[in-house]
C-alpha cells in the first residue's frame, strides 16, 4: 500500500514506520493520522510482523506536534470530535495493539508527538530529544491522552508541572522521570530500537500479546488488573506457543514460536 506521509520497511519481523513530513517537522495532520491507523491495523494482523517501531524522518523531530492550521478555527463540538477521533484512530489504537510498539524519539516530541510516543508501549530517545506538552500556550490542553498517560508515566505532580508550565524536558531528564526507557546517541537510535525489537520478536507472540493486555488492564477504569492477569495466564495454556515453549525447554532446545 502506498502512503503519502509514511515510509515503511519490514525486516526480521520488525516493521519500522517513519513519519515523513520533514518540512513540517513531521507534524500530525489528519491525513497522517489516518495513514498511521491503516498501516498499524495492517501490521497488527500481519503474521510476519512481531514488533513495530515508530520514528520520524530527519534529525530534528520525531513529531513536533499537531498541525495547528488544521483546527485553528474549530468550534467547541469540532474540537471535541477532533480529540475523540484521534483517540480512536491512533492513540488508543496504538496502546491496545496486540503487538509491541516502540517509539524511537529523535529530536522534538511535542504536543501530539509526545502523546504518540506515550501511547507506544516503550520509548527510546536520542540524546538530543526534547519532550513537552506546550498546548496551554495556545489556550488549549493536550487532547490526545496527554493528561492521562503523562501522569501514569511520571506521576501526578511532575505531569501537572510539565503541562501547566508547558516546559520541555531533555532526554536525560525524561529518563530520570521514567518517561523514556533509554537514551542513546542519535546515530545509534534505530539500532538500539531494533536491538530491543529483536529481543521481543524471538519470544512467543501470543504470550507477548497477553502481557500487553494484562499490563494495560491495570490502567483501565473498572478493570481489576490482577483478575485480567489470571485470565490471560490461563488462556496461554491453550496455545500452540505454550506447548512449543514448554516442549523446547524440556528438550533443551530453542523454541520456534508460530504465534498460535
Amino acid at each position: 500500500m502506498a502512503y503519502e506521509n509514511l515510509l515503511i520497511q519490514t525486516e526480521n519481523s520488525v516493521m519500522t514506520i517513519t513519519i515523513n513530513r520533514p518540512s513540517q517537522l513531521n507534524a500530525l495532520n489528519s491525513a497522517t493520522i489516518n495513514e498511521l491507523n491503516k498501516a498499524l491495523a495492517l501490521a497488527d494482523v500481519n503474521a510476519d510482523v512481531r514488533v513495530i517501531i515508530i520514528t520520524g524522518s530527519g534529525e530534528k523531530a520525531f513529531v513536533a506536534g499537531a498541525d495547528i492550521k488544521e483546527f485553528a478555527e474549530y468550534s467547541v463540538e469540532q474540537g471535541r470530535l477532533l480529540s475523540a477521533l484521534g483517540h480512536k484512530l491512533l492513540f488508543d489504537f496504538v496502546e491496545n495493539m496486540s503487538k509491541p510498539v516502540i517509539a524511537a524519539v529523535n529530536g522534538f516530541a511535542l504536543g501530539g508527538g509526545l502523546e504518540l510516543a506515550m501511547s507506544c508501549h516503550m520509548r527510546i530517545a536520542s540524546d538530543n530529544a526534547k519532550m513537552g506538552l506546550p498546548e496551554v500556550t495556545l489556550g488549549v490542553i493536550p487532547g490526545y491522552g496527554g493528561t492521562q498517560r503523562l501522569a501514569q508515566l511520571v506521576g501526578k505532580g511532575k505531569a501537572m508541572e510539565m503541562i501547566t508550565s508547558a516546559a520541555m524536558v531533555s532526554a536525560e531528564e525524561a529518563l530520570r522521570w521514567g518517561l523514556v526507557n533509554d537514551v542513546v546517541a542519535q546515530a545509534d537510535l534505530l539500532s538500539k530500537a531494533n536491538e530491543l525489537a529483536a529481543k521481543i520478536a524471538k519470544n512467543s507472540p501470543t504470550a507477548v500479546s497477553a502481557a500487553i493486555r494484562s499490563v494495560n488492564a491495570g490502567y483501565r477504569d473498572g478493570t481489576n488488573g490482577y483478575n485480567e492477569e489470571i485470565r490471560e495466564f490461563g488462556r496461554c495454556f491453550g496455545t500452540g506457543d505454550f506447548r512449543e515453549g514448554t516442549t523446547a525447554f524440556l528438550e533443551k532446545r530453542k523454541p520456534s514460536f508460530q504465534g498460535n
